[in-house]
Formats: C-alpha cells, sequence, structure tokens
C-alpha cells in the first residue's frame, strides 16, 4: 500500500508510539510486506528469525522490537514492543474500514459500455473497464480495478480479505488478523465464472493476467498473480503469493500451495496437489503433482503390486 503522501520518521514515529534511530531524515512511501517490499517501503518484523531478512531487504524504513541490530547505512528502524500491532496502526490510518452506506459507491469509475446487473455491490475506488458484464450478486470490494472486456458471472466476490493471521500462542486468541489493505487487478479479456472468489493482496496486489479464464467456483488467494492466458476449471484452490506463469491449465479440483511458481505453459490434470514448484511445459498428474507420464506408469506398476507379491509368496 502506498501512502497518499510520503511521511516523515518524525510522523511515523509518534503515530505508532516508536523510537526511531539510523536515517532520522528519511521518508516512508508506503507499507508492504517482505515479499513484496521496495526502495522506500516500511516493513515490520517481530521474530529475530527474519530480522536480517528484513533489514537488508529494499525497505528503507524497519519496525522491529529490538534496538540490538546493526542498521544499514540510510535505514531507519523503529523500536516497538509489538511490531505487529504498530503495523495494524498505520493500516487503520490510511485504509480504516468504513461501512458502505449503499450498494455501489459514488466514487466508482465505469467505462463507456459495460453493464452492472442488479443487486452488484461496488465498494469506495473501484475502477471498471470498458464493455464489461458484471452479473447479478457480485461484489467488487474496495479499491478492486478491472479492465476492458471483462465479465465476472453472478455471486463472485472480488477483493475479500487474505486469509493470514498473525500467529502468537501466548495469547488468548493465538491467531490474528493481519488487516489487508492491497487489492485486486484484473487485466482485460478476463472470464471469470460463478461463484469465485479473488482476494485482495495484503500490502500489495492480487493480479489476474489478460485472457484469462476461470470456471466456477475457483479461489485464488491474497498476492497471488496469475499470467496471461490460463485456464482454470471448477474448484481450483490457489494459496496466497503464488506465481502462476503465462499460458498455464490447472483442471478441476486442482490445489497449489503458496508462494510457489508454476511455469509457462504448464498442464496440472484434475485433483492433483502442487506443494513445491512445477517447469513450465510440462503435463503433470497425483500429489505430490510429477510428471503425467511417469506418475501414469507408477500407477500400473502399483496395480500391479498383488501380482506380484503372489508370485513371490509362490516361490
Amino acid at each position: 500500500m502506498k501512502f497518499p503522501a510520503p511521511v516523515s520518521v518524525a510522523w511515523l514515529a509518534d503515530l505508532i508510539g516508536a523510537e526511531a534511530a539510523g536515517n532520522l531524515a528519511a521518508q516512508a512511501f508506503g507499507i508492504n510486506e517482505i515479499h513484496k517490499v521496495e526502495t522506500g517501503d516500511l516493513v515490520f518484523v517481530d521474530h529475530p528469525k527474519y530480522y536480517d531478512t528484513c533489514l537488508q531487504s529494499a525497505a528503507s524504513c524497519i519496525i522491529i522490537n529490538t534496538k540490538d541490530v546493526q542498521i544499514p547505512d540510510g535505514k531507519t528502524i523503529f523500536v516497538v514492543k509489538d511490531p505487529f500491532e504498530a503495523y495494524l496502526k498505520i493500516v487503520d490510518h490510511f485504509r480504516p474500514f468504513t461501512p458502505a452506506q449503499q450498494s455501489i459507491s459514488d466514487d466508482v469509475v465505469i467505462g463507456k459500455g459495460t453493464v452492472i446487473m442488479p443487486n452488484v455491490f461496488i465498494g469506495r475506488q473501484v475502477v471498471i473497464g470498458e464493455n464489461c458484464v458484471i452479473h447479478p450478486n457480485v461484489s467488487l470490494l474496495d479499491h478492486t480495478v478491472i479492465g476492458n472486456n471483462v465479465v465476472i458471472q453472478a455471486g463472485s466476490v472480488i477483493g475479500s480479505d487474505a486469509f493470514y493471521y498473525n500467529t502468537k500462542k501466548d495469547r488468548a486468541v493465538w491467531y490474528k488478523r493481519m488487516q489487508s489493505c492491497g487489492n485486486v487487478v484484473i487485466e482485460d479479456q478476463v472470464e471469470i465464472g460463478a461463484g469465485c472468489t479473488i482476494d485482495r493482496g495484503v500490502t500489495a496486489e492480487t493480479r489476474i493476467g489478460a485472457g484469462t479464464k476461470m470456471d466456477n467456483m475457483v479461489h485464488i488467494g491474497h498476492d497471488t498473480t496469475v499470467g496471461k492466458n490460463c485456464l482454470f476449471a471448477a474448484q481450483v484452490g490457489i494459496a496466497g503469493g503464488t506465481i502462476i506463469e503465462d499460458g498455464v491449465t490447472l483442471w478441476g479440483q486442482v490445489g497449489v500451495s503458496k508462494t510457489l511458481t508454476i511455469g509457462a505453459n504448464a498442464v496440472v490434470l484434475a485433483q492433483s496437489g502442487v506443494p513445491s514448484s512445477l517447469e513450465g511445459g510440462k503435463t503433470y498428474f497425483g500429489y505430490p503433482a510429477e510428471d503425467a507420464s511417469l506418475k501414469r506408469r507408477e500407477l500400473v506398476w502399483i496395480k500391479r503390486i498383488p501380482e506380484l507379491w503372489k508370485k513371490v509368496m509362490e516361490k
């Protein structure tokens, strides 16, 4: 999430009750997660395991719960007791939850030739391109951006909060929601089936590439990037932070784990599970998803086990 305007170290320190150190003349341009961070961004870290990763990242400012670290030249740290709570305070300041007062926000931008069917909800600062069709009971939540010639079938939800929690087992409620301040971007010529859900990025964007087509009941997790001209059949589920490159086909009920990459033009056959990255240009099947030709041979041999065992016992 980018701030409306750059903010000073002094202003941020006052907002979150932090002790600042390092480059006190710096400015922060936005807040981001470590895997999305850019120069000028603010990031938070609350576990020693990740201190160095954050300090050496592109982030210019780091919210941290210790002052006993080496601050890289030009960077700023904000020392607080609970960096996660500081993150929430910043998000609440710049993107506070604001209950909707009407079905379609006054500030929505709708392009020429676009059709909005009855019972559609459109939140704040949503942009919809030209010649789109948004079917009944679709929800386009705050800050969603939709390109031209997009079709979204009935009942789909675009821009829901990420399924993403800060976990600490020393408190009464172990899982505390990491408030989402990112958005969803849907490029041109995308078609989304009925009952699909696409979560917004936690701090950045979830993006669906041009020409991609989704069947019904597909779920796309937060911060996932889907390439151009992909094809997803019904009940595909993709976890957060995943990269699906151009031309990938996922057949029905394929499950894809988080923060991995599926290479361009890969095909994953129905009911397969993808726990780790896959090379492009191949066909995969099974769990864990493997080269389909090898998997089929494996299944043939598995079927022969009783016969082979019988022969061994006869000897």
